[in-house]
């Protein structure tokens, strides 16, 4: 029997940088097999090649794309054997702290064409000092695009009705884990979900919860709780010994836009802009706290004035993102032109060799 693929985002491109959960993924790994390259679009097809050689076996595997190119694999993770398969040069350079133990590393640096590569070189520089402009300029878009989006959140902050909201979290908690305190220590994971990419903001909410028989979607409006609310849950399920996976997306890395419960087959999430989503499945319900928020003429002339300077800003970093992706790619493909092709071949083979 096959096994099944999980997508998620390996990095994202938030308000306050380059977000990953890597460093939680290596922890709970067992064997982890840093791959160090330079930038190259050759790696992600090792990856799908490794992908399907675990998936053959009837190993799941959750499967982490790169938010510049999101059909591009950076690293996956294979459950049972607890098998982490990562690039870790580019974007996030990640180094191995545990040399002969359960850290190996496997270097791709050797298997260019020295004569190509130098005939290239002018390109290559070219391109990175691109990209590393254009990038520079996306993160600090984000970055005031959060600071607006916190001033937004402050409206909204002091016309919530926290009571009733609270409230609500009582009331899901008995709903959910009612007397129920299993006998074991939680097992809790993270994942990012989603992230501002060349083409907008996109996320796998659909790959990540399609096998759930419950998912409420939470309608809000910034600053309303809906993250308050998911980690507060979260604790709670800790507390009492279910499992936990949590997702991180968006332009703020701190805050949570989805929780699943596995032994519940229940997860919590987000649905509001940037990754809005409505009733689709028999197990889909709507939680509404948009009535939890007071009308008041004044705050919504002020949010009005806060919106259009949070939608310029993002469009101003979808711009640049689009020009980081661009010259990404094109000094991707001129290092690609100088791989050996017998030596990469040679070289790939290890991981299909690791089971």
């Amino acid at each position: 029997m096959y096994g099944t693929i999980t997508q998620y985002m390996g990095t994202a491109y938030t308000g306050a940088g380059i977000s990953h959960k890597y460093d939680k993924l290596i922890a709970s790994a067992s064997q982890t097999f840093f791959l160090k390259c330079p930038p190259t679009n050759a790696i992600s097809n090792v990856l799908n090649e490794a992908t399907t050689h675990y998936l053959k076996r009837g190993y799941d595997v959750d499967r982490f794309m790169d938010p510049v190119q999101p059909d591009k694999t950076d690293a996956i993770y294979v459950k049972g054997p607890n098998l982490l398969i990562l690039q870790a040069s580019h974007p996030v350079a990640l180094e191995p702290a545990d040399i002969g133990g359960k850290h190996k590393v496997i270097s791709f640096y050797d298997v260019y064409d020295e004569v190509k590569l130098v005939g290239q070189n002018g390109i290559i520089v070219e391109k990175l000092a691109e990209s590393g402009i254009a990038l520079g300029k996306a993160l600090q878009s984000l970055a005031e695009a959060k600071d607006i989006h916190d001033d937004w959140e402050k409206v909204n902050i002091r016309r919530m009705m926290w009571e009733v909201h609270e409230n609500k979290i009582a009331s899901l908690k008995e709903e959910l884990f009612g007397t129920i305190k299993l006998n074991k220590e939680a097992a809790v994971s993270h994942r990012l979900i989603g992230s501002l990419t060349s083409g907008g903001a996109q996320d796998f909410i659909p790959s990540i919860t399609k096998r759930l028989e419950r998912r409420i979607l939470i309608k809000g409006l910034p600053g309303t709780g809906k993250s308050t609310l998911m980690k507060a849950l979260g604790s709670e399920a800790e507390k009492r010994g279910f499992d936990v996976q949590y997702g991180w997306c968006g332009l703020d890395p701190a805050g949570v836009d989805l929780v699943i419960f596995p032994e519940l087959s229940v997860c919590l999430l987000d649905a509001t802009n940037p990754h809005v989503y409505d009733v689709e499945y028999p197990g889909d319900e709507l939680l509404d706290l948009v009535h939890m928020c007071e009308e008041d003429a004044e705050a919504e002339k002020e949010i009005s004035v806060i919106h259009e300077a949070y939608t310029e800003k993002m469009l101003d970093a979808a711009g640049y993102m689009q020009a980081y992706a661009q010259a990404e790619n094109s000094m991707k493909a001129t290092m690609d032109t100088a791989i050996m092709p017998s030596v990469f071949e040679k070289k790939s083979k290890i991981l299909s060799e690791l089971t």
